[in-house]
């Protein structure tokens, strides 16, 4: 699936995107150095209830966030981790494995901890303010 969106269209993308993920859990977010994948993950936590501050867990590799029900979010980002020992190490399969939402940047350092039902994404730059969405179920 492909879908376009402008950035201030992104909380309606993000709505969207949920509802189109047949409610799996797990989210591998590729695409290049600011493409817009910690701003599109942001989005998601705030649609699923998350009121708190988020940011890239770039140098903590895991944020743990906590929505309005009190249901887990993990945002990863896996860009600083050498090798799948490394990501087991910091906690990342726990995680994956946990039942709550995951959202994964930089998932290709660390590919065979996925689940199978893991949706694969892809954001990459299309105009000024323009992103493409690429998603595979």
């Amino acid at each position: 699936m492909d879908s376009f969106f402008k950035l201030d269209e992104i909380e309606k993308t993000a709505k969207a995107f949920l509802h189109q993920t047949d409610g799996r859990k797990v989210f591998a977010f590729d695409g290049d150095m600011g493409a817009g994948k910690t701003t599109f993950i942001t989005t998601i936590c705030k649609v699923l209830g998350v009121q708190e501050v988020t940011g890239s867990p770039t140098f903590s590799i895991i944020n743990q966030y906590k929505t309005v029900k009190g249901d887990a979010i993990y945002h990863m980002d896996l860009y600083r981790i050498k090798d799948e020992e490394e990501a087991l190490q910091a906690g990342v399969e726990d995680c994956l494995y946990s039942g709550d939402y995951c959202f994964v940047e930089w998932p290709d350092k660390a590919p065979a901890l996925f689940p199978p039902d893991t949706v694969y994404c892809f954001l990459s730059l299309a105009g000024d303010n323009v992103r493409k969405l690429q998603i595979k179920l």
